[in-house]
């Protein structure tokens, strides 16, 4: 057995929970404009959480732009939205 006595679990687990609370604010911000997509919401977050970056990609009209134009309010941050036509890809 691993030696759990300078680790307290649910000292650890409290800290978990209140460290990542403004995770909740954001879900529940993003989710007073972006209405019925709580997988997309969820995904957002997971992606900007592990610093890596999000590709969207969909038909027309399912709130993608809105989606992260949102995110980006809600967190402050900057939006700029490229949109990839065939005269932007190589040769």
């Amino acid at each position: 057995m691993s030696d759990t006595s300078s680790v307290n679990i649910k000292e650890l687990n409290e800290r978990i929970r209140q460290e990542s609370s403004f995770v909740d604010i954001i879900s529940m911000e993003m989710n007073k404009v972006i209405v019925g997509q709580k997988h997309l919401v969820e995904s957002l977050l997971i992606g900007l959480l592990a610093d890596g970056h999000i590709l969207l990609e969909g038909v027309p009209g399912l709130a993608k732009t809105l989606a992260i134009n949102t995110l980006a309010n809600t967190i402050d941050a900057g939006f700029a939205r490229i949109q990839f036509t065939p005269d932007l890809l190589p040769a």
